[in-house]
């Protein structure tokens, strides 16, 4: 009877092997010409003052025409020099910073938006960091594909040890379902540290953002751009692409961030997405069921093993793939001791988004 929790994995294991084929799809982009297109990248910052001088250059070394280019900084409230030190940047020609006449960083991309000329919306955060090639390559996707969302590539990089190591491994899997999801053409997740749109795209489906949460300016104009089934959005593999941003320095901030994500899942609406969320939840809590049960009766901890085993197929196929994508083949001898602590992880994410995940 026991046997029976197992049905319980099919979903996630259905799901998951959709994903994995889609990423096998998935192809690289290499730019053939560099179009001339107008571009505004958008930055929404709150207390940046440490980061925003690497980003600023960052951007100034873009290999783009300059007088196609404007960059909008939003300062969001800010307690410390971030203000000042973007407004005294020399090396930008178009830039505008302003303050965000709101609270919070919806607003903050609204307004940016509301002042920017671009025909194609670029945002990225403080803290990351492109390549020389990242807005020419996301400009010639644009140019050859005409879709109404690009989901660009972001990666983590910190220092060693396990716990680094760990939000990696998590975030490559999270990138891992966001391209395979879109490769099949249901796309559940995106990223505003890395996100093209077209203005008309923000204009025509940003009404409801859902202003209350904390998170979600990209997941939900996605999700929004989604419910019109005409609408093109696309994944853009390519390393010249890729911005990279820091790891978490402690536990606390990395689950206190995590639960900001997922606090605005009970507004989510799109189907794929909440199914997914439903099913991963219910195999941690399956598994976990399982673990505690066979502390008590041997024969629940051999049906753990293999529903654990099964489980882990799928995660490795999808990581396997990903980090040989970003280069990062090695972080996968963290596999086996990173899936143990997942169970634990997710919990405690969802725990502390229950009671403060919509918080800064």
């Amino acid at each position: 009877m026991q046997w029976l929790a197992l049905i319980l994995l099919l979903p996630y294991l259905y799901i998951l092997i959709r994903i994995y084929a889609g990423l096998v799809r998935i192809k690289s982009f290499k730019p053939q010409s560099t179009p001339d297109i107008s571009v505004s990248v958008i930055v929404a910052c709150r207390n940046e003052e440490k980061n925003i001088t690497s980003l600023l250059s960052g951007i100034a070394s873009q290999d783009y025409n300059p007088d196609k280019l404007e960059l909008i900084i939003i300062d969001d409230n800010s307690t410390d020099s971030t203000f000042n030190i973007a407004s005294d940047y020399g090396g930008i020609r178009n830039l505008k910073v302003i303050k965000n006449p709101g609270t919070g960083k919806k607003i903050a991309i609204k307004s940016g938006i509301g002042v920017g000329s671009g025909e194609l919306v670029v945002t990225t955060d403080a803290d990351c960091r492109p390549g020389k090639n990242w807005l020419k390559t996301i400009v010639s996707y644009y140019s050859e594909n005409k879709p109404d969302m690009i989901i660009g590539p972001v990666a983590l990089k910190g220092d060693r040890g396990f716990f680094q190591r760990f939000q990696e491994l998590e975030f490559l899997s999270l990138q891992g379902v966001t391209a395979g999801t879109a490769a099949i053409g249901d796309p559940v997740m995106c990223n505003g540290a890395n996100l093209a749109y077209t203005k008309e795209a923000y204009k025509n489906h940003s009404l409801d953002l859902h202003e209350d949460k904390v998170s979600g300016d990209d997941i939900f104009l996605l999700h929004n751009l989604k419910e019109n089934k005409s609408s093109k959005i696309i994944w853009l593999e390519s390393t010249d692409a890729l911005v990279t941003t820091c790891t978490s320095e402690t536990w606390s901030s990395f689950i206190s961030q995590r639960a900001r994500w997922i606090s605005k899942a009970g507004s989510y609406s799109d189907s794929l997405t909440v199914l997914l969320a439903f099913v991963t939840f219910v195999t941690i809590l399956m598994l976990t069921a399982l673990l505690v049960a066979g502390i008590f009766y041997p024969v629940f901890l051999l049906v753990f093993l293999v529903a654990f085993g099964l489980k882990s197929i799928p995660d490795y196929l999808i990581l396997r793939n990903t980090t040989s994508r970003y280069g990062r083949k090695k972080l996968m001898r963290w596999f086996i001791p990173s899936q143990f602590l997942y169970t634990y992880y997710i919990l405690r994410v969802v725990s502390k988004a229950v009671y403060s995940g919509n918080r800064w």
